[in-house]
């Protein structure tokens, strides 16, 4: 890296620090060349403060570190960007990010729906939905699906959002029991999408 310390104001940079898996913005800080060795070092993002005029290390008093996983400079070699995976909130104010904005992806909430389908297949839960559709087999699960696609179709011709929405809701929450039910997974899946897609 030729990053320009010297040319910039008071020696800083500004670091825009990103997740690395969700790529949501978590906050801008500054770093110093000082700063910038240390985070390079120790793997946790290390910021100059403009206000206390002193080294700090994102965490070191709330315990929600910022652990690096990848460091660019921009083009004009005076801007860093620092993507990392956060451990807690970011913000002082308990927030995930500085700019009040949820850290994560429509993927981690399919995620999360996944794993309570496993729990409840695992666990059974007392009238529990879910619970039902896996003591009635894979037969039982596979029309529930053939049903739910076969109303997306037929939603897919008119014109009414919310229920197009609410049918495609319903055929990804049964296949996703269905994926549980045969012991796989959405990653299983889009392995083989990854596969077809090279």
């Amino acid at each position: 890296m030729t990053l320009h310390f010297s040319k910039s104001q008071d020696g800083l940079l500004p670091a825009i620090v990103q997740d690395a898996h969700t790529q949501k913005v978590l906050m801008l800080g500054f770093m110093n060349e000082e700063a910038f060795e240390k985070t390079k070092a120790t793997k946790k993002v290390t910021f100059y403060s403009r206000t206390r005029q002193t080294l700090w290390t994102k965490g070191e008093t709330s315990g929600n570190f910022l652990h690096v996983v990848s460091i660019a400079e921009d083009c004009d070699h005076d801007t860093l960007l620092i993507k990392v995976r956060p451990e807690g909130p970011t913000c002082h104010t308990g927030s995930d990010t500085c700019f009040e904005e949820k850290n994560s992806t429509a993927s981690d909430f399919l995620q999360q729906l996944e794993n309570v389908i496993l729990a409840r297949k695992l666990n059974p839960v007392e009238g529990s939905y879910t619970n039902r559709l896996f003591s009635k087999g894979v037969n039982k699960i596979a029309q529930k699906v053939g049903e739910e696609a076969v109303e997306l179709v037929i939603e897919a011709k008119d014109n009414n959002e919310e229920l197009f929405l609410g049918e495609a809701a319903d055929l990804m929450y049964h296949y996703l029991v269905l994926l549980v039910h045969k012991g796989y997974s959405l990653n299983d899946v889009i392995a083989v999408l990854e596969k077809r897609h090279k």
